[in-house]
């Protein structure tokens, strides 16, 4: 024997089920777990019907999808912070790096290097102490013996000659190069 609950659950939810499966294998991506989602989503609307029916029935069910698949998307997205205790790092390059990636890579390291090189001599000084070995600018300005507006400027041209040798172009490239080449106006003044 039905109970008053049953008989409206079976009238008033379980004849939107065909619309419930279409709406579902349109708006989340993973179809095994379509039939899952349903059952979780019945479970809900009877759950709450239980305490108040609601007056709208296929409006409350369509609004309980859309917030379970919420709820989803949003607990997908939650990266945990437990400690994942020791581990191998190489483990984790292997499974992620492609050989496409790897020369990709290399690649983009051989034109850093090219760009590093073309660099004027005091610029690519400054920039290889405080970017690569992360001096402050005090202790670079103290190293080279320059002020630390120098290292300041020195930055400022590195980075900007370096961007325009990798992301300028061909014509951006040989003007980079060119301005790398002329002599270092800002270090005799500062000097």
């Amino acid at each position: 024997m039905q109970s008053p609950l049953d008989r409206w659950f079976v009238e008033k939810i379980l004849i939107h089920e065909e619309a419930l499966l279409r709406y579902l294998r349109r708006s989340w991506p993973h179809r095994d777990e379509v039939h899952d989602l349903r059952q979780e989503i019945y479970a809900r609307v009877y759950e709450a019907a239980g305490k108040a029916p609601p007056n709208q029935p296929k409006d409350f069910l369509f609004a309980s999808a859309r917030h379970l698949l919420a709820d989803r998307a949003r607990r997908a997205k939650v990266v945990s912070i437990e400690p994942m205790g020791d581990f191998d790092p190489s483990h984790v390059l292997i499974d992620d790096v492609t050989p496409e990636r790897w020369c990709g890579g290399r690649q983009a390291l051989k034109r850093l290097a090219d760009a590093f090189d073309h660099l004027p001599d005091r610029c690519r000084d400054v920039v290889w102490l405080r970017r690569v070995e992360e001096l402050s600018q005090k202790d670079v300005a103290a190293r080279l013996g320059i002020s630390e507006k120098t290292v300041e400027k020195q930055i400022a041209k590195g980075m900007r000659l370096l961007a325009g040798h990798l992301f300028g172009g061909e014509g951006a490239r040989r003007e980079a190069q060119s301005a790398a080449k002329e002599p270092d106006n800002e270090r005799q003044r500062a000097d």
